[in-house]
């Protein structure tokens, strides 16, 4: 097929599963978990690296900020012959009591964005694969990990995130919000691919205390810092059975 446009990689560059981050650094912070890794290429919010962990070989590749920049990924990532995507990210806790550091296993996002639209009508459900979803639960427990497990927003606007926005969320039971799980979902699905995510909650908009809001230099609290690291062991784990 040819070297993909914005990943600038080819068939047979990359493993069969893939991770993937939105930040381009968490890149690197996943790699430093794994036993060995390669850097592949790295263009614009693109950064691809090959890796081993426990024997199991995978690719580490950030999608950037939302849900374009992540379908341009997952489709480019599925060119290429990735047939599984767990995405490592963080989240805005939408409940009041999920805290600052908590981890969310996501069974579904609500599509509060504009990008699955021009796929798919709003009513088909973006939804990770139940294996995928099982095998991060089931790796979380098998690290003495407390995972929140439920639904959650994936929405376009980070600053557009109104009052009413986060009550209705909150209202309907929804955990937390981010912005690319539901075009990993539904493109995955669309595909007859496999995909699921785990997020580390980075503040919690029900309580006010949005990224940021309570930080200095870093963009992530410091417990949030923290347990990426752990959400990053869960998902690796999670790839040894996949």
């Amino acid at each position: 097929m040819g070297t993909q446009p914005h990943l600038l990689v080819e068939d047979g560059d990359l493993a069969d599963i893939a991770l993937i981050p939105g930040d381009p650094g968490r890149v690197d912070r996943i790699a430093d978990h794994c036993d060995e890794s390669e850097t592949v290429a790295e263009n614009r919010e693109y950064k691809v690296v090959n890796a081993t962990y426990e024997g199991r070989e995978l690719t580490i590749c950030s999608t950037g900020i939302g849900c374009p920049s992540a379908a341009i990924a997952l489709e480019e990532l599925a060119n290429v012959g990735v047939e599984t995507f767990i995405r490592v990210g963080t989240t805005g806790a939408l409940q009041s009591d999920i805290e600052i550091g908590d981890m969310v296993v996501a069974t579904g996002a609500a599509k509060n964005e504009g990008t699955t639209k021009r796929y798919e009508a709003v009513e088909y459900p973006a939804v990770p694969d139940y294996h995928v979803l099982s095998e991060l639960v089931d790796a979380a427990e098998a690290n003495d990990e407390d995972v929140q497990i439920g639904p959650i927003a994936s929405d376009d606007a980070y600053y557009a995130e109104t009052d009413e926005y986060v009550a209705n969320w909150e209202d309907a039971g929804l955990l937390a919000v981010e912005m690319e799980a539901a075009a990993v979902f539904t493109l995955a699905r669309r595909k007859g691919l496999r995909s699921g995510a785990i997020c580390t909650v980075d503040g919690n908009l029900v309580e006010g205390t949005q990224k940021g809001t309570d930080t200095e230099d870093d963009e992530l609290p410091e417990k949030a810092k923290n347990n990426v690291g752990r959400a990053i062991d869960i998902a690796l784990e999670a790839t040894t059975t996949l």
